[in-house]
């Protein structure tokens, strides 16, 4: 069959031949894939760098997700455990259990694109933190497409009130559009009086940025004996965040991870349908780009520099 292909950690995947999977229990199926999204977990475990990547051999097909038919006939969203191969191919072997069914008219493309920037924030606020209605929300990295996705994801779960905090001031500019109730730029000043109340913070920036964030908000918090909860989930500006213990003593700030480990398998599969039911019924927003597989190397180039979601269809 015809794949995605990683020769070297050192080189972006091409377009090549690799061995047809076979399934190899009852509780495994072979499907024709459809649609896989290129999403930033994929290139970072593709260059061996990502915290989940398997560190298994090569060569290795990447993609971590898809949309595909089953030999049953039907249309799954599934997502890809470590030693599987991956779903940026004609066909893959998926784990039923680590898969759900979607509605006959999904569109595979929109689905494959979507999940995955939608699930970050989605499992953060339903999994990592006990959400309610009518919290305040601030989203760090507000205007890459997991971070759009965040502000639409919060107002859809009745965030009382969502500020959505980047760089890219034309991006920003778009985000009232998709739910955020005010919009500031990281660095401004304002940031620490717009944010100083918030309940949860959705940070996909982290390193030092973060920490600079944290103290701006703290010391504009009135009443710091109330809760706000620090949710990482992307590490945009560093894996890294010196935070100062004088932070974690002077206010009831809780720091917590939102990922693959931090949920569960069991919560995500959970999660999943609720969540692939609004994409599918088109709740929220994203831009998708549809590539042919072929074009795979170009693609992963330009994947860098670009806000639309790549979608891979083989």
């Amino acid at each position: 069959m015809k794949a995605a292909v990683i020769s070297s950690f050192d080189q972006p995947p091409h377009y090549g031949d690799y061995a047809d999977p076979v399934p190899r229990g009852p509780g495994e199926m072979l499907v024709e894939v459809l649609a896989a999204g290129l999403h930033r977990i994929t290139r970072g475990q593709a260059s061996g760098v990502h915290y989940s990547s398997s560190g298994g051999g090569l060569p290795l097909v990447p993609g971590v997700d898809g949309v595909g038919r089953g030999i049953d006939g039907k249309l799954r969203y599934f997502v890809q455990g470590p030693g599987q191969i991956g779903t940026m191919a004609d066909r893959t072997v998926i784990e039923l259990d680590h898969s759900i069914e979607l509605p006959s008219d999904s569109d595979p493309v929109t689905v494959a694109g979507a999940m995955n920037p939608a699930m970050a924030s989605w499992l953060a606020l339903r999994c990592r933190v006990p959400f309610q209605s009518g919290q305040k929300v601030l989203i760090l990295g507000a205007t890459g497409s997991s971070g759009s996705m965040a502000v639409q994801i919060a107002q859809h779960l009745g965030a009382s009130q969502v500020i959505a905090a980047g760089r890219d001031e034309e991006k920003l500019a778009k985000l009232p559009a998709l739910g955020a109730t005010e919009i500031v730029t990281l660095g401004d000043a304002r940031l620490g009086a717009l944010a100083h109340d918030v309940d949860v913070v959705l940070d996909l920036v982290w390193g030092a940025s973060a920490v600079r964030v944290m103290e701006t908000v703290l010391n504009q918090r009135m009443n710091r004996s109330l809760p706000i909860t620090w949710i990482h989930i992307g590490s945009m500006a560093g894996e890294v965040a010196a935070i100062p213990g004088a932070f974690l003593r002077s206010a009831d700030l809780r720091i917590v991870g939102s990922g693959y480990g931090s949920v569960s398998g069991r919560e995500i599969l959970m999660e999943l349908p609720a969540l692939a039911k609004e994409i599918a019924r088109g709740t929220f927003r994203i831009d998708v780009k549809a590539t042919p597989l072929r074009d795979v190397g170009q693609a992963w180039a330009e994947a860098a520099h670009t806000s639309e979601r790549i979608v891979f269809t083989p």
